[in-house]
């Protein structure tokens, strides 16, 4: 017999610049061979497991002596055999038996990438190529199906999951992964990003060490303390350095992402949905398909990893009706009146908007029921014509008579004890029948798996916005899930509810954007708590942070705008004090961070100095002018002498660049150095604006810009290059 680590099969999915492989061993095991750039010359990996020097105390596999599935580097574990580290798959059958033997059957290739019903996930292309792993246990008649698309012109891979019970018994699926990769290597920095609540998605870097790292989240959405992203960098790696390989689940749930370092310094790196209080019965000829992961390898740190998730993501996974779609100025009313407004006061605002320059007025929270306060009214999606003076259409007619376009604030997720819906229909909330469910902020979560919820909210939004001249829509959803129960399943498949939410959600949303393909969602979770590539997928923007003050938007940007488009991060100019901090930053830089991401303001213009408004009104036309470079630019992040402080970035067309730079506090008896570039083409000329002179790419990157000397704290500068 051939020696069962022998790869007798090997499979190469490229794209441009990266490579992923795969083997199947003798056994039949489906093995993680190579993930990284893609090599110059095809490279035989046969003997690389026949030359691993075995580990001691391990079992043996199919009775072969020292064939030691646990330090094999394998693509997709199971539960029960030889391999006692973290499963990528548990299932039951009916015996409660949870053993599951996988080997490999065949493999299929498709010039196109398999949509994955119910779920969002990325477009294919005609660079796309797609390879299905198709491995079985024959004891269970359960097949696993790896779905892995190459698209070799973004430099993407991406990867879900499909089970298909083939025998005549139902299963359990207890851990459904998207993503498994094996390393046989420790020597990593894992990246994450963190936060809370008005400071999400800061940087983490962790060394690896022997164990369990990683995030998850278990509050029904992806949430504000973590992102559905991990990544392995090389140790050193910097946003111009070290190799890095990146993935990102689409999906808006419960999820969990993690590295395991075995005590071989072998590295388990995972990611999928929770399998904290999950399961899903599979009955026989039934299917079930996990979201899908994107994973991108970079060789040159941070800043190349950022470019092709957000080039991917701006092409193939947001709606191609908007995503390329210049966003417009918003004003929106919610930190200028929250609940205290009437028709008049809304209107006076709004030409204050128009006169500054402003293209979008999104009315906030309080517009409808008897919502004067956050106690009621939530499922009453009926305008209070009192309180607006009239009809809604009124009202959007009068500010569309002003040069303003309108969105409305809406969650629909949400219900309040006091509201009609939920006098009609108590038994719509996510609760179980013995105990008092929870309050937050005076509502109650929606059973978003009903298919009656869904298709209320559908008919109720979908109203709305035929028979109002509505073009934005603010989503929002201003809770995480208690009492995770709901009554459309029986006792022993409740593990099914918190997903069968997500895909409740994920329909309404597709049903409103297919009817009104041009609206414009910002997405929104309490700021930050479900920003993710899943909604990503039908939001034009999403609400980066409820912090709107500039300094602290700055790692929360760094981060969200790791992975994501700048034209998804919604960023507002707020008042000073900033309401929730109460920092005083000048305008221009205030300015200069919102202009990150898609610029809006969120302040009481009536409030304001003739001067202060000729100083907004002069922002927005000098942004109008950037705006395309701005939202649809390449970002890239700049080294500064003093991090964490200092912070400097650029956006970069084919003929333009834009670099901005902040200084968070003036330090004494300092020299300002010189702030150099990053990823300019080599030989190319280019005219600075302000200075008017002419740099050389190589003496912009090598020597760089000369730097004002700050005027104060939260100071900013713009520089502004054309290539010539």
């Amino acid at each position: 017999m051939d020696n069962p680590r022998t790869i007798v099969q090997q499979f190469d999915l490229v794209t441009t610049r990266s490579q992923m492989t795969l083997g199947v061993m003798a056994s039949g095991h489906l093995v993680c061979l190579y993930l990284g750039p893609r090599l110059a010359s095809r490279a035989s990996f046969k003997n690389l497991l026949t030359d691993l020097n075995h580990a001691s105390y391990l079992a043996d596999t199919d009775g072969v002596r020292n064939f030691r599935l646990e330090q094999l580097p394998l693509a997709y574990p199971t539960f029960g055999n030889p391999d006692l580290r973290e499963p990528a798959l548990v299932v039951a059958d009916e015996t409660g038996s949870r053993i599951t033997d996988l080997r490999f059957d065949h493999l299929e290739t498709y010039p196109h990438k398999p949509a994955i019903t119910g779920l969002p996930s990325a477009r294919w292309d005609e660079q796309t190529r797609t390879w299905a792993f198709v491995l079985k246990d024959e004891q269970l008649h359960l097949q696993v199906t790896l779905v892995i698309s190459a698209d070799e012109d973004h430099d993407v891979f991406s990867q879900h999951v499909i089970y298909t019970n083939q025998g005549s018994h139902g299963l359990t699926i207890e851990r459904a992964f998207s993503f498994n990769w094996d390393f046989l290597s420790d020597q990593y920095q894992m990246l994450n990003l963190t936060g809370a609540w008005s400071r999400e998605n800061h940087l983490q870097w962790t060394p690896l060490k022997q164990g369990f790292q990683g995030v998850d989240s278990k509050r029904g959405a992806s949430g504000h303390g973590q992102n559905p992203f991990i990544a392995l960098a090389a140790p050193g790696t910097t946003w111009d350095h070290g190799q890095v390989i990146g993935v990102n689940l689409v999906y808006s749930g419960n999820f969990i992402a993690q590295a395991n370092v075995d005590m071989h310094q072998n590295t388990r790196l995972q990611i999928g949905i929770n399998p904290f209080n999950f399961s899903w019965q599979l009955n026989a000829h039934r299917t079930f398909k996990t979201p899908e992961a994107t994973i991108v390898i970079a060789e040159h740190g941070l800043n190349e990893l950022s470019a092709r998730y957000q080039r991917f993501y701006q092409d193939n996974l947001m709606r191609s009706a908007i995503a390329k779609t210049p966003r417009p100025v918003v004003i929106n009313n919610w930190e200028a009146t929250y609940f205290n407004f009437n028709k008049q006061s809304l209107l006076t605002l709004a030409k204050k908007a128009k006169q500054v320059g402003a293209e979008m007025f999104v009315l906030d929270d309080g517009w409808f029921g008897q919502r004067n306060n956050d106690t009621s009214s939530l499922g009453d999606w009926v305008p209070n014509t009192k309180k607006l003076g009239g009809s809604l259409t009124a009202l959007i007619k009068e500010i569309n008579q002003l040069g303003l376009r309108f969105g409305l604030w809406v969650e629909p997720e949400m219900v309040s004890p006091n509201s009609d819906l939920y006098r009609r229909h108590p038994n719509w909330i996510v609760a179980d029948e013995k105990h008092q469910p929870q309050l937050t902020r005076s509502q109650y979560v929606l059973d978003m798996s009903r298919s009656d919820v869904q298709d209320y909210l559908i008919y109720t939004l979908d109203t709305l916005l035929t028979e109002n001249n509505i073009e934005y829509l603010k989503w929002d959803m201003n809770r995480n899930i208690t009492d995770a129960y709901t009554q459309t399943v029986p006792p022993r498949r409740q593990g099914e509810f918190e997903h069968r939410y997500m895909l409740g959600l994920y329909r309404v949303l597709k049903a409103l954007v297919t009817k009104h393909p041009r609206l414009l969602i910002e997405g929104c979770a309490g700021g930050g708590g479900r920003f993710d590539a899943g909604m990503l997928a039908y939001c034009s923007a999403i609400w980066t942070s409820d912090d709107t003050d500039a300094i602290a938007r700055l790692p929360i940007q760094e981060g969200t705008g790791l992975l994501y488009p700048a034209a998804a991060m919604s960023a507002h100019v707020s008042a000073v004090p900033n309401e929730q901090i109460g920092r005083k930053t000048p305008l221009t830089t205030r300015g200069i961070v919102a202009e990150q991401g898609c610029l809006g303001y969120e302040l009481d213009l009536t409030k304001l100095t003739a001067a202060e408004l000729a100083a907004i009104q002069a922002q927005i036309a000098s942004y109008k002018k950037l705006r395309w470079i701005l939202q649809f630019g390449q970002l890239i992040r700049l080294p500064v002498a003093d991090p964490g402080n200092q912070w400097a970035w650029l956006k970069k067309t084919a003929d333009q660049i834009i670099v901005d730079r902040v200084t968070v506090l003036v330090q004494p008896n300092t020299v300002e150095k010189r702030q150099r570039l990053t990823g300019l083409p080599a030989n190319a000329l280019y005219f600075e604006q302000q200075t008017q002179r002419t740099y050389a790419a190589d003496f912009l990157m090598q020597v760089g810009l000369p730097v004002d000397r700050p005027t104060g704290d939260f100071f900013s500068q713009r520089w502004i290059l054309s290539r010539v």
